[in-house]
């Protein structure tokens, strides 16, 4: 979310990666402070699922602690959904500027700056999908669209940094997509000897060295873009780990939650070929003070 502020950063080539860096830096240092405690109190094979710390407080007798936990928890998740919905705003205001749906949605309010009808709209929509829908549900068409959008990320890093069209030779552009195939190809093989139960080190290894002979055939090539402040470091062999890891993750997750998103998918690509290709090519060709003046409106 907070990728999502960069309009209304005043300095966001430098600001954006402090503040991602850094949330994420403590973020980490207190989860694994906080998974340290929480096995230090009870045995991990112990720990409740729904309730992990008030139920651990309370076996080792400090009720108190479970209601204070609790409390805290109902805070956390208040924060949570005030920070989606800060974030989906910024999505569909978005949008709403290429006209995919109303610019009505893509107003800012004059004094907060924000944008207000984007906002209430994911914040309203959002609330009607969670009250008609179980967590199990959501939860994993929110983890498959996640896990699928941070694997697309890292591919367009790749892309990004060693493709460019009609200034990428030939053969560059043939060994960069055959050695990007490669990378996706050897995940997605290591992913189903895993699932599959094959414990066996042979296939895993094969795998290992496919995708390392991947990733080395695009460190190989000439990097077209170079960040001017600030870079994923240890391209491509970050870029080409996320890729795995993320594919690993999307292997574990049951088939229904595929279903789900191949139906929500096919739903979005059908009305983006009806309204959104029209609408988005007119503001393409638009007078930019028109536009300004239908999202002022």
């Amino acid at each position: 979310m907070v990728a999502t502020m960069a309009e209304e950063t005043k300095n966001p080539s430098k600001d954006i990666p402090i503040g991602l860096v850094g949330s994420m830096s403590i973020i980490t240092v207190v989860y694994c402070l906080m998974a340290l405690a929480l096995t230090g109190m009870v045995k991990y094979t112990e720990i409740d699922p729904n309730a992990a710390y008030s139920v651990a407080f309370a076996q080792i007798g400090m009720n108190w602690a479970s209601y204070l936990v609790s409390i805290c928890a109902l805070k956390g998740m208040t924060t949570s959904l005030m920070v989606g919905s800060l974030g989906q705003g910024r999505y569909t205001t978005q949008i709403a500027r290429s006209h995919m749906i109303p610019p009505w949605f893509a107003r800012v309010h004059p004094k907060t700056g924000t944008p207000i009808n984007a906002t209430l709209l994911t914040t309203i929509l959002s609330a009607i999908v969670a009250f008609f829908s179980s967590l199990d549900v959501l939860s994993s068409v929110f983890s498959i669209c996640t896990l699928l959008i941070f694997m697309l990320l890292a591919v367009a890093l790749l892309v990004r940094r060693y493709y460019v069209k009609d200034v990428t030779s030939k053969n560059d552009s043939v060994t960069f997509f055959v050695s990007l195939f490669t990378i996706v190809g050897s995940s997605i093989g290591v992913t189903a000897l895993w699932n599959s139960g094959v414990r066996g080190w042979i296939g895993y290894v094969v795998a290992s060295v496919i995708w390392c002979s991947g990733t080395l055939g695009i460190s190989l090539l000439h990097k077209h873009r170079v960040p001017k402040v600030w870079g994923v470091p240890l391209v491509p062999w970050l870029p080409s780990l996320s890729i795995a890891m993320n594919v690993f993750l999307l292997g574990s997750l049951d088939y229904k939650a595929f279903l789900r998103f191949i139906i929500c998918s096919a739903v979005m690509i059908l009305y983006y070929l009806m309204v959104g290709v029209h609408a988005t090519y007119d503001v393409a060709h638009q007078n930019p003070k028109e536009t300004e003046a239908e999202e002022g409106r």
